[in-house]
């Protein structure tokens, strides 16, 4: 049985994760810390769980094996250099941290203390990605030109999210580094390239500290292009995916769930659009994290796809205050 203790509530899908330990046959939440004592207390008696008022109380214990990180993005980097160090394997929620510095210094310390790392980017795992994902292996749509993946909700305008979720000091962002992240790794997944530069328009419709609205563009080295594209002001925008190359084009959920492709390249797909099928999706991030404890295996993807992600935020972030393109190469490692 792998005893974790949780790091925070703070995040909409802390509970989320909860549910997926407590349904895990290998896992179970012991420990409680949250950096708001009463959302804290509240959620370690619903699970009978203990609660801590000090993190490094709670991470001292030894029968405490591993940590999920819920806490704001600000202070990522403190609690996972903390678990680390403690010797505590780490499953965090998305971004790893916001600049590629923070990420560095915590890759340094999970390598240091030999602890097992994983993020929760979950679309990589559905069903739509491995199928688009193998598409792209067998060069069916050429060489890709252009990628656009948009997410966008109305929890802003209907007033669901969280009003912390709005809060520029701890999510260092809005629409883009929280509801983007999804679209952000996917879009740099069917590029299969690193991108050059990175350039980001915010928008804010409702008049939060953080964009609400938001656009970034990825270039590449080869000319391919990418469009990431996420929003806390629609009701009925749906997450939709196109991958276009110089034989043909892939489309997901415009706006039914399905996968449509056309290309030259394959006669049945030539004259008209096709359905193709979707697999079932492969088990989450968090069965993953379990597994690599349990084996002693490393989650070499999940990671460089974590990194790649916050390199393309940090990217984008800058850009949108400076108002320029910002290269990739410019961040501080």
């Amino acid at each position: 049985m792998i005893r974790i203790g949780k790091i925070s509530y703070w995040h909409v899908h802390a509970w989320d994760y909860t549910k997926q330990a407590q349904e895990h046959p290998d896992a179970e939440i012991v420990a409680v810390w949250d950096e708001n004592p009463e959302r804290g207390q509240e959620a370690a008696a619903k699970q009978g769980a203990t609660f801590y008022a000090s993190l490094d109380e709670m991470l001292a214990r030894d029968d405490i094996d591993a940590v999920i990180v819920d806490a704001p993005t600000r202070m990522h980097r403190e609690v996972m250099l903390k678990a680390a160090a403690a010797g505590k394997h780490i499953f965090t929620e998305k971004v790893l941290a916001p600049t590629l510095h923070e990420v560095n210094e915590i890759l340094g310390a999970v390598e240091e203390h030999q602890v097992k790392l994983t993020v929760s980017l979950p679309r990589l795992n559905d069903g739509y990605t491995l199928a688009i994902r193998d598409i792209l292996d067998q060069e069916l749509l050429g060489k890709v030109t252009l990628v656009r993946v948009r997410l966008s909700h109305n929890g802003a305008t209907a007033g669901w999210l969280p009003e912390h979720f709005y809060s520029l000091e701890d999510c260092l962002g809005g629409a883009l580094i929280d509801l983007g992240c999804h679209p952000m790794y996917l879009t740099r997944l069917f590029l299969n390239q690193e991108a050059v530069d990175v350039s980001a328009q915010f928008g804010y419709v409702t008049g939060k500290e953080v964009e609400d609205n938001a656009v970034a563009t990825l270039s590449t080295a080869t000319g391919a292009v990418g469009i990431v594209e996420a929003g806390f002001v629609n009701n009925f925008s749906p997450f939709c995916i196109e991958v276009h190359g110089t034989d043909g084009t892939l489309l997901y959920g415009t706006p039914d769930e399905k996968l449509l492709i056309r290309t030259s390249r394959k006669d049945e797909y030539k004259d008209e659009w096709a359905e193709l099928p979707v697999p079932a999706a492969r088990e989450s991030a968090f069965h993953q994290w379990i597994g690599h404890i349990q084996n002693d295996t490393l989650a070499t993807e999940n990671i460089a796809h974590a990194v790649e992600l916050t390199k393309l935020m940090e990217a984008a972030n800058q850009s949108a205050r400076e108002h320029r393109a910002v290269r990739v190469d410019e961040l501080k490692a």
